[in-house]
Order: C-alpha cells, then structure tokens, then sequence
C-alpha cells in the first residue's frame, strides 16, 4: 500500500523539537534480548543482525531453512486494499513432519524491521526452535500504517501470522489450528506479544501462545507517553521522529504528538480543532482487554528496564499484577534489569548503569538464556534448572538482585513537609530513611497539599547519597503531580517510580521534589507556584535485610 507523506511542516517541527532536546534515540538496555528484537530496547533502533558471528551463527546460516513471504491482512481505513504483512520463517535442521519443533515468535522495536538472518536467532534455532521474525504494519517492508498495536488492525496481523504458522507441517500443534508457540522481542516487539495472546483469547476463547517473553513493554500506552496528562517530551518527539522514515504513523498523530509536546497539553481533543489521542490509544495494550475482564492464563516472563523513561518499571509491575491470572503468576517469572529506553539524567540527577544481576542469578546468564530455559520449561515441559517462578526479581543501582513476593509498600515513614520551588527553582531532597536499608517495590506519597495556582506541577521521586547535596534518583525516574485548579490542604495520594536500590550505612533515602525534569521538557507549571505537601507520609516497600 503506498504511504502518503506527512505535512513537511510536521516533519520539520519534529525534527527540530528533537535536536532541540538533544535527544538520544538509541537508549541502552541491560539485557540482549536473546535476540535482535531485544537489542532494539529503543524506540527507534533497528534489528539489524550482529556485526561479528560467531561459531553457533555461522552454523545456523549453514543449517536452517529460511523462507521469506508476505501476507494480506486487513485494508487501512477508507480503503479496500488488503496490506502486506511481510515476515520470515527459520526453520532449524532437526525439524520435520516427523519431528515436531515448537515455533517463537519475533518481532521488532518501534522504527525497526524484521531479522532476515538465522545467525541472529542462533541459540533458539540451536535449541530445537523453529522462529517467524516479521516486519509490524507501517514498517519495514509491510504496508499501512501504524496502529500502534491496534485490535483492529495489528491484532488481524499476528492473528493471520499464527495461523500461517499452524499451517506448517514440521510445527508442532497442540490442536487443529493451535501450535506450540512462544514469543520474543522488546519494546513495540513485546506489545505485539499481549496483544496477539490477548485477540486470539477474545476471538478464540484462549490465547493461543502458550508462553510469552516480553521486554520493556507497557501496559497502559497513554499513561507512558503522558502520566497525570503531562507529556514525557522527548520520547514523544522521538517515537515521531522514528516513525518518520517509513512515514508509518497516521498524519494526524504526528501532528498531536508533536503539538503535546510543545503546549505540554495531551491531545485529547476537548479543545475544538485538536486531535484526540486518548481515542487513537484506547485499546492499545494490556490495559483495554483487562477492563474487558480477560487475563492471561500463560506463563509470561516479563523483562523490564528498571532505567527505563518511556515505559517505566510501573509498567511491568502492572502488568504482572493484572494482565496475568494469579495461577499464571506462579509459572511466570519477573525481571528487571538496569537498562531500557533511556535518556540522560541531570536535572534531577540520576545514574547511569547497565546490568543484568537477576538473569544472572536465575538462568546463569543474560536474559536471552533466561528466555530459552523458561521456554523449554513451559514450551517442552522439560526439566530445567530455573527457579525464581512466582516472583519479582529487581536489579539494584550497585548491580546486585532483590526478589520479592509483592511490590507493594509495608512501612510507613513521616518526613514533615516536602515542598516544589517554582518553575526555575532546583529540586528539593527530603531525608527519608538512613541507611542500610533495602527498598523494592511501588512506593507513594501522602499528605496534605496546597498549591495555589492553576495547573501547578512537580515531579516526584526517590533519590540516595550521603546528603540533600549530592543524592542521585534512584533509577532515573521522576512522575508528576498535577493539580489542575488551586487546592489548600487537600488529602491526595502521589504516586512515586517503582524502584529497587539498597541504601548503604553512612547514605540516606531522599524524597526528591522537583519543579522539572529533562524527561518532562517544558511540562512544569503552567502558572507560577510551588506545590507543598504537608504531613507527608512516604510508603515504602522494604525489603527485611538477611
């Protein structure tokens, strides 16, 4: 299907809003992924296949079957022309009619393109794993645009792909039109996972996947790009700069993302004449179906970056507490590691680490090996050696790893008053805790506020040192409070970044009270005040020392 082009005025105004905010559109992440899809860990890297092969690469090429295709899914809005899906199908030497193989799926970060090369896939196709990479609607060589994993629209595509898998005599199947099948990939690579699994469970009456490995995924799309309606800045310019390439993105949504991040307004079009983005995102991800009351009754191994600004650590809590049914829970295993979408972090400072302790301690390796042993678990019913099932497992600033049962907090801790100074003031610290001590989990805030202008805000979050002087964030996450009219003294409840650190002997835990943040450019008061909360109570998850 031909792409229209956007509006050059858009392109431009994207593209100078990102130079602009000196963004970095390759963030880092802590985990490979085990394959390319995870390495895109970005909002706009592509998956390529790596620059050096090794051995196991070399002799994938040399062994597996790849074949390469295109199928018609359902036409774009306002026309009748069916769309190309285009995907690629590896299949390993071991695999035959006779001899049944499991089937993953793969595919790509947003701005990214299926692997076309076996090398990448090594480990899986080493295992005994047939893999299917395909190329998402709007890019690569697919056709449309992008939903943004739409039910209508993106959801058709993976449905059609699993059922092009199912017809593949060498898979194995567990029913007449059911494989055995799994799922890989990172960031848009882990949305299209939940919601395949989520359309084939409302279409179908079950999700089809019998196991899933998503990565630095969301689970409520609008409160990723916008918390409290406040628009994370860079990452919303950034996905439009990613998307405009291949000009996958419908015109009117670069036009809305760009002009939220510039009024710091999410469209939701209660303005005459401004696009409404809470429609366009409403039934994109985990969040829409759970509302429905569907939950997934698979074993989903979920990697999160605990880094990560754009789809934060929330995100995957979320998600684990509420896409997955409690017996799933207790077959799935929870990761977080140090690393993800990120952007620098100065004001308010944070740290800069990327690491993987936890895959490290439950697989004997990075996340990639984690995936491939949870899936010979849950996909063979083989006999591995994996623990940790039924828990959280969260890497620290230091590298080291905290498992917990629940997120939640268990303390309770009065810190006074924590006050914002105004839009061109510094960010304050509040002495929380004095170390040691073990935070891991989903902590918040609690008090009495008073600000007394019109859409005053300030950004919240945790922070360690040895004094208010030179305390880091935690994790480099901050999110905002809003308060759209004046309020004195009104009771409210402030979410806080979920986070893991261990607080050594002679530093402290911090509250941090920001009046900006580099995540959030240009988004803080729209009128000059500060925000004061009084009788502060911050509610933390500790972890008991051993």
């Amino acid at each position: 299907m031909t792409h229209r082009s956007p509006r050059p005025r858009l392109a431009l105004l994207a593209a100078a809003a990102v130079a602009a905010a000196g963004l970095a559109v390759a963030p880092t992440t802590g985990s490979t992924a085990g394959t390319p899809a995870a390495a895109p860990a970005t909002g706009g890297a592509a998956t390529a296949a790596p620059a050096t092969v090794g051995a196991a690469g070399l002799a994938a090429r040399a062994t597996t079957r790849v074949t390469n295709g295109c199928l018609q899914s359902v036409p774009e809005p306002g026309s009748t022309e069916p769309v190309d899906i285009c995907w690629t199908m590896f299949k390993p030497a071991t695999a035959s009619p006779r001899r049944k193989v499991p089937m993953v799926m793969h595919s790509h970060g947003w701005g990214g393109s299926r692997t076309t090369d076996p090398a990448a896939f090594a480990r899986w196709l080493r295992a005994g794993y047939g893999v299917l990479s395909f190329d998402q609607r709007g890019f690569g060589a697919s056709g449309g645009k992008a939903h943004v994993e739409n039910p209508a629209f993106e959801g058709h595509d993976v449905r059609r792909l699993v059922a092009l898998i199912a017809q593949q005599r060498w898979v194995r199947k567990d029913g007449p039109g059911d494989p055995r099948l799994g799922a890989i990939g990172g960031s848009y690579g882990g949305g299209y996972q939940f919601l395949g699994a989520f359309e084939l469970l409302r279409t179908r009456g079950k999700p089809v996947f019998d196991a899933l490995a998503p990565e630095i995924t969301w689970h409520d799309l609008t409160e990723s790009l916008a918390p409290q309606r406040v628009v994370r800045t860079e990452w919303a310019l950034a996905l439009s700069a990613a998307a405009l390439p291949s000009q996958a993105l419908p015109e009117r949504v670069y036009k809305a993302l760009v002009e939220g991040a510039v009024t710091g307004t999410w469209p939701d079009g209660s303005v005459p004449g401004t696009e409404d983005l809470d429609s366009f995102f409403e039934a994109n991800g985990p969040k829409w179906h759970v509302a429905r009351g569907r939950r997934l009754d698979i074993p989903v191994l979920i990697g999160q970056g605990t880094t990560d600004t754009l789809f934060p650590l929330e995100q995957a809590v979320q998600n684990w507490q509420r896409a997955i049914t409690p017996r799933a829970r207790r077959q799935s295993i929870f990761v977080a590691y140090n690393g993800g979408h990120v952007l620098p972090a100065v004001l308010p400072q944070g740290v800069s680490v990327s690491s993987d302790p936890c895959s490290r301690r439950l697989g004997g390796g990075d996340f990639a090996d984690l995936a491939v042993r949870f899936f010979d678990a849950r996909l063979r019913g083989r006999r591995v050696a994996l623990g940790g099932y039924g828990r959280m497992h969260f890497a620290t600033p230091t590298s080291t790893c905290t498992t917990v049962r629940s997120p939640a907090p268990n303390q309770v801790v009065e810190v006074g008053t924590v006050a914002s100074t105004t839009a061109a003031g510094v960010p304050l610290p509040v002495e929380v805790a004095a170390g040691p001590i073990r935070i891991a989990g989903s902590p918040h805030l609690t008090g009495a506020v008073t600000a007394l202008g019109v859409d005053n805000r300030a950004f919240f979050g945790l922070a360690v040192g040895t004094s208010p002087l030179d305390a880091k964030l935690v994790q480099n996450n901050v999110l905002p409070f809003v308060s759209t009219s004046p309020l004195t003294g009104a009771q409210r409840r402030i979410a806080l970044p979920s986070v893991a650190v261990d607080v050594p002997a002679g530093q402290s835990l911090f509250l941090v009270a920001s009046p900006v943040s580099e995540t959030f450019v240009g988004m803080s008061s729209r009128t000059p005040g500060a925000v004061v909360v009084d009788q502060a109570r911050v509610h933390l998850p500790v972890v008991p020392r051993r």
